[in-house]
């Protein structure tokens, strides 16, 4: 970043001598500094386009109209200068790790590439994944964007029907999936899906099984599926597709309160460019650097984990349990490969925290120069554990973004001290502001998170919202032009921010969002359950209490039978991420007299909003809502009550 700064000032003829006389340039000259990023890091593109920027207005402000240029190409440019250097490392939870240099990785993914043309992938055609995170699921990405195709991916953890609400309205044309995998040291034959997957996708065309397991290991794949090893071993010359600045990159998936997933849609441009700025200039990623990020592939933050190729890092995959062999085994693989810069989520450091495991007596953390923590607050013990546990050399940074532009808003840089609790500031480039009720900047209280000007890699679309209308609904509905992004922070006086959480029901459990409805839809199924409701809420100390509300069948209670068949319906039709932290017997649903559900009342109440803060009028039955307000009031006891 210090050496960006430079740049601009020699290009533009600004002077930026702090974070801040750099931020205000940024967010008040779009075009030049996006120009900037571009040109500083040297952007491959057959054509660059005439003008940055055409317009600030939200949504509709359109970047780079007639670039044309490839993301894949662009993270693979490492291969041509470097091409015996480590790309990849991918690490097993008792296998040996693999290696894989800039032409090895180069060379599958163009392997990958001319084989999808040969299926008959075009430029937006869609490429799905479930997949763990092995070095073969980011050749899969690379190569289906090589060609223009549109990438989308979850863990394989998700049941088929988690799957299908996210992948059946995209339509995908080819599936990628292993064979098996270990997690938690057993092994997990995938073969069994293959049926259940195709049936919730008829669109399928073409299955192609990443096979990582002796075969002996695992069931038989299906007659008419592709063995990626045979991929492969058909050589083929990089081909990379030139699409304009917003053709669409890849579909990840956010959720409100009703409803299938949303299918965000991002471009190939918009992500370039976000990437070097977030990964290349926030982070300070560069081609001597290892980097890890401890990720699930379902998390937008694998994507950007795959995107640090783009700064020519080498980065790390882990497919396994993120606590095989102990609570520190993020750290482990980070001691081990002497990695230079650690990403992950607050609740992994929390858990190693509270573990009581002391990481820097066993193992050297001597090359680690900075972590990232996103996903959540990050709660003050576990920044000063960091310290005292882990390096107290290290940057430790706490990001805020969303799977909204895949990336962050706010977060760490190089220029301004780091303190216990607080993002140091916005990002560059990203005019983030706290509002009141009344569309009025606030400082040193709390207040909505907005985005006051467009972003490159805000969506171009929502998928299958053809009017735009959802798109609209979920940014600007309350501050129209005005990006709110649905999270209370507050930026204080001096600059940095404070983030309180979710200013909707968004469950969010290790920064992967899932709409309630997506819960309770599933539980709603089960025999024996007359209605449900589930919050997420964020509490003091960077805690998350997931509770689900259920209401039984008349004349019947919830039994333990009954909890266990809920348990085993989310972990199998959802995912383990999902499975709440409390069920508890619940009289009824509130409802407004509309019957909209009051779930975010009801969140609120479990933060410690006031009982008497409720609209009592507004609900279809009060004497419900004060149920789960004397609910909530109990939980407060019993979290506060000292241990006997």
């Amino acid at each position: 970043m210090y050496d960006y700064a430079s740049y601009v000032e020699r290009a533009y003829g600004v002077t930026a001598p702090d974070f801040s006389a750099l931020h205000t340039w940024s967010v008040n000259h779009l075009g030049d500094f996006w120009r900037g990023v571009w040109d500083y890091f040297d952007v491959i593109a057959s054509e660059p386009g005439d003008e940055e920027l055409t317009g600030e207005t939200m949504p509709g402000a359109q970047w780079f109209p007639g670039a044309r240029l490839n993301y894949a190409e662009n993270s693979l440019r490492a291969a041509a200068t470097r091409p015996d250097e480590i790309a990849i490392i991918g690490e097993y939870e008792d296998a040996p790790a693999r290696h894989m240099t800039w032409s090895e990785l180069e060379s599958q993914v163009a392997s990958v590439a001319q084989r999808l043309r040969d299926l008959g992938v075009e430029p937006g055609d869609r490429v799905a994944g479930v997949l763990p995170n092995i070095p073969e699921t980011a050749v899969a990405l690379l190569a289906t964007v090589s060609v223009g195709g549109v990438w989308s991916v979850v863990n394989t953890d998700f049941g088929p029907e988690g799957v299908a609400d996210r992948f059946a309205q995209i339509e995908p044309k080819i599936l990628f999936t292993v064979d098996g995998y270990r997690f938690g040291g057993k092994l997990r034959d995938m073969t069994d899906s293959y049926a259940p997957l195709r049936e919730v996708l008829p669109t399928v065309e073409q299955l192609i099984v990443i096979d990582q397991q002796p075969r002996d290991t695992v069931g038989e794949l299906p007659a008419d599926a592709l063995r990626y090893s045979d991929l492969i071993a058909q050589r083929a010359e990089p081909n990379y597709e030139q699409v304009p600045f917003e053709h669409p990159l890849w579909i990840l998936y956010s959720s409100g309160t009703t409803g299938k997933p949303k299918g965000i849609v991002h471009s190939h441009g918009g992500v370039t460019l976000e990437f070097l700025k977030a990964l290349g200039l926030h982070a300070g990623l560069g081609p001597t650097d290892v980097a890890y990020f401890a990720v699930a592939t379902t998390w937008m933050v694998w994507n950007m984990s795959v995107g640090i190729l783009l700064t020519g890092a080498t980065i790390i995959t882990y497919d396994g349990a993120p606590t095989f062999g102990g609570p520190q085994k993020s750290l482990e693989l980070v001691a081990k490969n002497n990695a230079t810069f650690f990403g992950t989520g607050a609740g992994v450091l929390t858990m190693i925290e509270r573990s009581g495991v002391v990481p820097n007596v066993h193992q050297d953390f001597s090359a680690l120069k900075s972590i990232l923590v996103t996903g959540s607050p990050l709660p003050d013990t576990t920044w000063d554990w960091v310290y005292e546990s882990v390096s107290e050399d290290v940057r430790l940074g706490s990001d805020s973004g969303g799977t909204d532009i895949t990336s962050a808003f706010m977060g760490s840089n190089p220029y301004q001290p780091v303190y216990r609790g607080e993002l140091q500031g916005p990002y560059l480039g990203a005019d983030v502001q706290a509002w009141n009720g009344q569309g009025e900047r606030v400082w040193d209280e709390v207040g909505e998170m907005v985005v006051t000007k467009p972003l490159p890699s805000m969506p171009v679309y929502f998928w299958n919202d053809l009017d735009g209308s959802r798109y609209q609904s979920a940014y600007f509905g309350v501050f129209p032009g005005v990006w709110r992004h649905g999270d209370w922070v507050t930026q204080l006086n001096s600059g940095p921010f404070v983030v309180h959480g979710r200013s909707d029901s968004t469950i969010n459990r290790g920064g992967i969002r899932m709409g309630s409805a997506d819960i309770t839809q599933v539980v709603d199924r089960v025999a024996g359950v007359s209605a449900s409701m589930v919050i997420g809420a964020e509490l003091a100390g960077g805690d998350y209490y997931m509770p689900l509300f259920v209401v039984p069948e008349p004349g019947t209670n919830l039994s333990e039978e009954l909890r266990e068949t809920i348990v085993a319906t989310i972990r199998e039709q959802i995912s383990p991420r999902y499975v709440p932290d409390e069920i508890i017997e619940a009289p009824a649903v509130p409802r407004t007299r509309t019957g909209k559900l009051l779930e975010i009342p009801v969140k609120k109440l479990f933060q410690g909003a006031d009982a008497n803060s409720l609209n009592r009028a507004t609900a279809e039955d009060a004497e419900v809502l004060d149920w789960y307000a004397r609910t909530a009031h109990d939980y407060e006891k019993r979290q506060t009550r000292p241990a006997q």
